[in-house]
């Protein structure tokens, strides 16, 4: 898609391509409240992996100087149809700009374009409030600890149970790994085990090769063994004093040993070594047992300000949340029942489709 026509304003100046330019991710590294899915890359993995149109949404002063970046990915699929999303796949996204009426004016942008595009919404994952009359999601939170400067203030503060389900683990004989490029097969393999348990279709392994052939200075992968081979493992992210951890799984059969406590251990501990300052585990749905994991840990909910711009189906009946619901739960119960191999098979070919 070639760049669309700049539309100009009192305050500055927008313009929409299907490349962010040069200096795109210069402004991002630079300006407060940036995530590392800004990094114009994440959003060009969308296309380099699953064939999805990107958008960047920048504004520029009078000058011609970045003042403000929304990226947006589009999926279209039989699937589930045609909805963007900044960001896809993670967290973060939205607008990025110091001036609230540049991050509506790129707001409102972005969903002339998707409407143009066809899209049934666009959703922003924003971490602020902002101006304009949106849809708000309200049923994720992400969670969040803030970490000392040692881990071992950090252990005295997790408590003594917690660290006896640790060394109820130690006890095994497990061995952690910690690596990038090197542990990614012991990663997925667990991953994609972890991932039809829970029914839901798994990213191909080339979506995090492309990420470790992107960012691997960013990233970190864990892996813990147990009776040698891998039993639990992350994907860790690292990003101006923070550590995030968008993929943790365990085997079912090492849960009742606690290595996924021992795995959160270690994660923390790699983080408190690397000076991270604040520990992200990732949204989860309020009062769901991975929330409760994760509180335990000491982390507190931090709210999600998901934003939607949502088409107007005229004559259309959309399905209820109810009937929505139904048919979520009865193809996750038929997806777990899959035997691996062939979830592994099938999961990569719709995985890309999905609104993660």
């Amino acid at each position: 898609m070639a760049a669309l026509p700049e539309t100009a304003s009192s305050d500055c100046r927008l313009s929409v391509g299907d490349t962010p330019g040069t200096d795109w991710d210069a402004f991002v590294t630079q300006i407060t409240g940036a995530s590392l899915y800004h990094l114009s890359g994440w959003t060009e993995l969308a296309r380099e992996v699953f064939g999805h149109r990107t958008l960047f949404v920048k504004a520029q002063d009078a000058a011609g100087s970045l003042v403000g970046v929304l990226p947006v990915i589009q999926q279209k699929s039989r699937l589930l149809g045609n909805f963007a999303t900044s960001v896809a796949f993670f967290n973060y996204g939205g607008a990025l700009t110091a001036d609230p009426e540049v991050a509506r004016q790129m707001m409102n942008r972005a969903a002339e374009i998707a409407e143009k595009l066809g899209c049934r919404y666009l959703e922003f994952r924003d971490t602020q409030p902002r101006p304009g009359h949106w849809a708000m999601r309200t049923d994720k939170v992400t969670l969040q600890l803030e970490l000392p400067e040692s881990f071992e203030s950090l252990s005295k503060r997790l408590g003594s149970k917690l660290r006896s389900q640790v060394k109820r683990a130690e006890r095994e004989g497990v061995r952690c790994r910690t690596g990038t490029k090197a542990l990614l097969d012991d990663f997925y393999g667990v991953f994609a085990e972890n991932m039809r348990d829970l029914g839901t279709p798994v990213y191909p392994k080339r979506f995090f090769e492309a990420i470790l052939r992107r960012f691997e200075p960013y990233c970190q992968l864990v892996v813990i063994d147990w009776h040698g081979e891998p039993a639990a493992a992350a994907f860790l992210t690292f990003w101006q004093g923070k550590a995030e951890v968008p993929w943790a799984s365990c085997r079912a059969k090492a849960k009742p040993l606690g290595l996924n406590m021992k795995l959160y251990w270690e994660l923390l501990s790699l983080a408190v070594g690397r000076g991270c300052r604040l520990f992200d585990f990732g949204r989860s749905s309020v009062g769901g047992g991975t929330y409760r994991f994760k509180c335990q840990w000491g982390a507190q909910p931090v709210p999600m300000y998901w934003y939607r711009w949502e088409q107007q189906a005229a004559g259309h009946e959309a399905s209820t949340g109810e009937e929505k619901g139904k048919a979520m739960q009865l193809a996750t119960a038929l997806w777990q029942r899959l035997p691996l191999g062939i979830a592994n098979t099938l999961g990569p070919l719709i995985s890309g489709a999905l609104p993660w």
